[in-house]
């Protein structure tokens, strides 16, 4: 196994590799044997960190959710090291379990330990906040999990900055579990959601953020410019995207810093949001085998300032 440096994940004793693997095409446009591959070899590259959710995916006619947890736990009984990965999930957008109320996310947290098939959760998120819950119900649930030892540490994900900052608070003020990382929606093509408010937030109280879409759901890999369908379970997604003169341009600098670099368009665009303040690693998943290494490069190629400010001035 290759050695290469872990970043410190926040507050936390957790540490992960440059690249999170995103477990969203588990058991959808993966199917079981590609996806044991792909996190073999992600594991041989040196990677430790694999982001799923108890929801992936539903969506799929057939599933039912927990899908790619439940691959993920098959894999990982296949190889007796569990202790040297950082296993991350995510409640509130399982079918059978909505929402944040303190019974749904105790429920919820077992079944997805049932389908991982291990007796702790490295990173848990609240997936999707629900307004409908105070702060200090779901920190009060999520500490209770932490004190039982099932959970290691806590996350968020799409969360508005009032709510995470009165979470934070309440957390501090009572003495109980804190967030220690955020996953917001940001990539080049994806920037007013997360700076400014939310990325302040993480950078004032050492959240680590780990940015899910980080390729725009492939937009950034060049696979989807104008005139070209590439026919992925994404294509739909990225329509906003293609075509448009941002989009143009972004991909147009993309290329320039990626030839003269020698490095895919994919591993500059994961490079860009590894630059940014407050960034531990970004999340990208990999369906196929030859879509891995683009993404892991990303832990060898460090961007200059110059790069990093004509990428941000094009996706403006």
């Amino acid at each position: 196994m290759m050695s290469l440096p872990r970043k410190k994940l926040g507050t936390s004793s957790l540490e992960v590799f440059p690249l999170v693997l995103g477990g969203n095409v588990f058991g959808w446009s993966a199917d079981e044997t590609t996806s044991f591959q792909v996190l073999d070899a992600y594991v041989a590259a040196g990677g430790n960190a694999i982001d799923t959710a108890d929801s992936y995916s539903f969506w799929v006619p057939g599933n039912q959710g927990g899908e790619s947890e439940s691959i993920i736990g098959r894999w990982l009984a296949t190889r007796g090291d569990r202790d040297s990965l950082v296993i991350a999930t995510k409640v509130s957008n399982h079918p059978e379990y909505r929402g944040l109320s303190p019974k749904n996310i105790k429920a919820a947290a077992e079944a997805s330990l049932r389908r991982l098939g291990t007796d702790h959760l490295d990173l848990y998120y609240t997936h999707f906040d629900d307004p409908s819950v105070p702060v200090e119900e779901i920190i009060a649930a999520l500490d209770a999990l932490v004190r039982e030892g099932k959970v290691r540490e806590i996350a968020a994900s799409n969360i508005s900055p009032e709510r995470l900052q009165a979470s934070l608070a309440f957390s501090e003020r009572e003495g109980m579990a804190r967030y220690v990382a955020l996953q917001p929606h940001y990539n080049l093509m994806e920037r007013g959601t997360f700076e400014g408010g939310a990325q302040d937030l993480a950078l004032r109280h050492q959240l680590g953020v780990l940015p899910y879409f980080a390729l725009a759901s492939g937009f950034l890999t060049g696979k989807h410019r104008r005139g070209i369908a590439a026919g992925t379970a994404r294509a739909g997604y990225v329509g906003k995207y293609a075509g448009t003169p941002r989009g143009e341009r972004v991909l147009a600098e993309l290329t320039r810093v990626a030839q003269a670099r020698g490095a895919s368009l994919a591993t500059v665009a994961l490079a860009w949001l590894a630059a940014q303040p407050s960034i531990v690693a970004p999340i990208a998943s990999a369906r196929t085998l030859q879509q891995l290494p683009d993404l892991l490069a990303v832990a060898e190629l460090h961007l200059t300032s110059e790069e990093v400010a004509a990428l941000s001035a094009a996706s403006q």
